[in-house]
């Protein structure tokens, strides 16, 4: 078994949610959250910001840990066991361009309940809803945007 760690955003930009489309050799793959593996001295947050810059071209900042998903796939030679660890972002614009090299077709930001739909993996879903609850809180404390929480 193969453990390897990525990181990823939910990113907020006036209460939507962005999320990317694949689609490798025109079969469908879905919609996901921005993530990606954590390379050789990176931390976490950095590799967070970084994948969602590759894979959006969003410039985004972090506002907090949300926590980890878990998952495992098959890959001919080998099982994987993938711990991501994710974080509330918030954009500076509703700017995105899908990273083509990556499989992306497609990108946007979406409604809670248009996302939430959209998503094609049940442990993004919880992410998004863990969240997305995070956002609402600091909307309703006056939190969000403000540099006070930075």
């Amino acid at each position: 078994m193969i453990e390897a760690t990525s990181c990823g955003g939910v990113v907020i930009f006036r209460g939507k949610i962005l999320v990317l489309y694949k689609n490798i050799k025109n079969k469908y793959e879905g919609w996901v959250l921005p993530k990606g593996t954590v390379e050789a001295g990176e931390e976490y947050k950095e590799t967070a910001l970084r994948e969602v810059w590759e894979e959006t071209g969003v410039h985004a900042s972090i506002i907090k840990y949300i926590g980890t998903s878990q998952y495992t796939f098959t890959i001919p030679e080998d099982i994987v066991q993938k711990e991501v660890h994710w974080y509330l972002m918030m954009a500076d614009s509703y700017y995105s361009k899908p990273q083509q090299e990556e499989f992306f077709m497609d990108s946007g930001y979406y409604k809670f309940h248009e996302a939430y739909h959209l998503l094609k993996f049940s442990n993004e879903k919880q992410i998004l809803e863990r969240a997305y609850n995070e956002y609402v809180e600091l909307k309703r404390h006056n939190l969000w945007g403000s540099k006070r929480w930075f």
